[in-house]
């Protein structure tokens, strides 16, 4: 035990020195994610509500053709812009989001009561544009069910008769589950700061000491090595745990910043949250330390380990796209497997969904046991005489 703490309190002070690996585990790895997701997300949310406040200004190509048409849009906000030449050309160069042309025969298929066509002419690949194209088509739908309806009452009528089925929307969800839903991505940040917090220190304590040479001193005490191994990895988690703490604190304060309250959501990342995500994410700090310092090992160089462990950051990005592009639907195996346990639940809270202490016992033991497994796995490799050889 006094070896295993000699070495863990020697690597903490020795790294806490560093600058290079307190910058990557403290403040770059843990706080860049909630930066990027408080800018991206506050400007986007900035943009739309500041375009839906505003008049909707567009080209118009035949207004002379309707002006009762161009007079109600009016009143709905829309600010008619001079007719353009080429209306393909100008929404390609996103000159415009999109332009409304009105046929020269508009007035005459009005006049004998058939359909009256027109046209809106836009690029949906634009991915700013979608918010104008439906305010217009809301626009030209709503006058096109109120000119509708007053034809039917002209000729005696009911507009009731054209719309035999009426639909009642029950949206069953909640502002935090719709918050949920659009912050899906923030356990692959989880994650990825746990990741990235220990790194480093892995990198450092395996190859880094390998190339330096240093590995085989220091192997030749008469102490067993998995107490060398346990004392690093204690290292390499105290990092990668301050990371994740950090990270969570990081988007709580996301959270506040950003107005989803506009948009009819919530975001409760408080206490009790970072609490849950915490727990959950323990056996994933102890597995990912493991699994990082075994890569580390079989590198015979600082670069080369950083090679290797670029790829294994991948890893944990395979349950967040699944989850993002198939229609999984929650059942309890999910929680005993590492890394899709803590997406599946982390995403469950952010939903305003509480956890079960079932599925947070499965997911805490499940990961647990594969973090023994790779600390085991760790340890023979640890116990090879060519770990301390550099070349």
């Amino acid at each position: 035990m006094n070896t295993m703490l000699t070495v863990f309190l020697k690597e903490v002070r020795e790294n806490l020195r560093d600058r290079r690996t307190l910058g990557s585990a403290l403040l770059f790895g843990p706080l860049i994610g909630p930066f990027i997701f408080a800018l991206m997300m506050n400007t986007v949310i900035t943009r739309e509500l500041n375009k839906a406040d505003q008049p909707l200004r567009i080209p118009v190509i035949g207004a002379q053709y309707a002006p009762n048409l161009v007079d109600a849009l009016k009143q709905e906000g829309l600010v008619p812009l001079p007719a353009v030449a080429n209306p393909q050309a100008v929404v390609r160069d996103q000159d415009a989001d999109v332009v409304l042309r009105i046929p020269s025969d508009f007035g005459k298929a009005w006049r004998n009561g058939e359909t009256s066509q027109v046209e809106m002419i836009y690029d949906s690949s634009q991915r700013e544009t979608g918010g104008s194209i439906d305010r217009l088509r809301g626009m030209l739908e709503s006058y096109g069910r109120h000119e509708g309806a007053m034809r039917l009452v002209a000729r005696g009528l009911s507009p009731t008769m054209m719309a035999p089925v009426s639909v009642a929307d029950r949206d069953q969800s909640t502002p935090q589950s719709r918050a949920g839903q659009m912050f899906s991505i923030l356990p692959y940040f989880f994650v990825l700061a746990v990741f990235i917090g220990g790194m480093y220190l892995a990198i450092d304590l395996t190859a880094g000491e390998r190339e330096r040479q240093s590995l085989e001193p220091l192997f030749a005490n008469p102490v067993p090595r998995w107490k060398f191994l346990l004392g690093k990895l204690g290292a390499i988690c105290v990092f990668s745990l301050a990371s994740l703490l950090i990270s969570i604190i990081g988007y709580g304060l996301c959270g506040k910043a950003i107005p989803t309250e506009k948009l009819g959501m919530a975001m409760n990342l408080g206490l009790p949250f970072a609490m849950q995500v915490l727990l959950i994410m323990l056996p994933l700090v102890i597995l990912i330390a493991a699994l990082q310092t075994l890569v580390a090992a079989f590198a015979k160089s600082y670069r080369e380990a950083q090679s290797y462990l670029s790829m294994l950051m991948m890893v944990p990005a395979i349950p967040t796209f699944l989850l993002s592009v198939l229609p999984v639907k929650v059942a309890s195996w999910m929680f005993m497997v590492p890394l899709l346990g803590q997406q599946v639940g982390i995403t469950q809270l952010l939903r305003g969904e509480p956890l079960s202490a079932m599925q947070v016992s499965v997911c805490v033991a499940s990961g647990l046991v594969v973090a023994v497994l790779a600390t085991v796995a760790t340890a023979a490799v640890y116990r090879s005489e060519r770990l301390a050889i550099s070349a």
